[in-house]
């Protein structure tokens, strides 16, 4: 089963798409628009043209676990990705995902200046990672 996360954001989503099995990530990218509804587009777009059957979706939670403030946003653009695509996203916690993915950047020698291009790509791994292993824990 391919899975497809997504890191919502204001001028970049991230995509992150698992392997056939829905084991590891697989190939990740970065929708580029300030537009909601064509990046809404171009999200359902590659879901379908890579057979994604389910997605997942951060969602903004405070460190203190209630949502965040721009949490109706999200679930505006995951009723929008549903219409479009059939599949229902699974909104999941993305605390720390960007912060974390600041951190991997930086580690593997990627300058401060580059991390815009690439974070959004690598924050999308990471939530389609923690949704994995949460799969693989609960059966």
């Amino acid at each position: 089963m391919r899975i497809m996360a997504i890191d919502y954001g204001d001028a970049r989503t991230g995509v992150a798409i698992s392997d056939a099995l829905g084991m590891l990530v697989g190939q990740t990218m970065v929708v580029r628009s300030w537009d909601r509804e064509k990046a809404a587009e171009e999200v359902a777009r590659i879901a379908k043209q890579a057979g994604a059957e389910e997605l997942v979706m951060g969602f903004p939670k405070n460190m203190d676990g209630t949502e965040g403030a721009r949490a109706d946003l999200y679930r505006e653009f995951a009723a929008r990705l549903e219409e479009l695509t059939g599949l229902k996203p699974v909104l999941w916690d993305e605390r720390r995902t960007t912060i974390d993915a600041h951190r991997i950047l930086s580690e593997n020698g990627k300058k401060m200046k580059k991390h815009r291009e690439n974070v959004d790509a690598v924050a999308a791994s990471l939530i389609l990672e923690g949704y994995l292993q949460f799969k693989v824990n609960r059966f």
